[in-house]
């Protein structure tokens, strides 16, 4: 069963770079709004403008647990939220992610612009017949430096002979 700061310990690295934590685990405020989303605690009673609020009292970039606790009773006791219940809340709402992010849309307009078998013209052949790009040799022209002149038809005739 997870608990609250095991919650709070993943939440504070998700996003950060590995190695970045100096003195323990800590949570910036868009972690924590972050973290309140995926919670669902987010309602007509609290906003991230309120967490911020909060959050702004203790006027540090960063807290570690024990001030994430000062900050959770503050914002509770103000806003009238039962407190276990929130945290009830917060230990249950699972790992972080991108669980409710949005979607691909993949219809009307946006198939067609990305289908590029219906490409014409140059930018037909960026791609090849599976769709895939080309990289640069499909933006720009190469040349081959072998001395003919583009469109030369004996080319590699000449008897090495002479």
């Amino acid at each position: 069963m997870t608990t609250l700061q095991a919650q709070f310990e993943k939440y504070a690295n998700f996003g950060a770079s590995p190695g970045s934590s100096s003195g323990g685990p800590q949570i910036t405020l868009s972690n924590i709004d972050k973290w309140f989303k995926q919670a669902n605690a987010f309602n007509k009673k609290l906003s991230t403008t309120d967490t911020g609020i909060h959050f702004g009292k203790l006027k540090q970039k960063k807290i570690n647990f024990a001030d994430f606790n000062k900050f959770l009773e503050d914002l509770t006791s103000t806003k009238k939220i039962d407190l276990e219940e929130f945290k009830q809340k917060l230990t249950d709402c699972g790992d972080p992610g991108t669980s409710g992010a949005t979607k691909t849309v993949k219809a009307g307009a946006v198939d067609r612009l990305t289908d590029t078998s219906k490409y014409t013209g140059s930018h037909k052949e960026r791609f090849d017949e599976t769709g895939k790009g080309k990289g640069i040799s499909g933006r720009e022209e190469q040349s081959s430096n072998d001395g003919y002149v583009q469109g030369y038809k004996e080319k590699d005739s000449y008897d090495k002979s002479h």
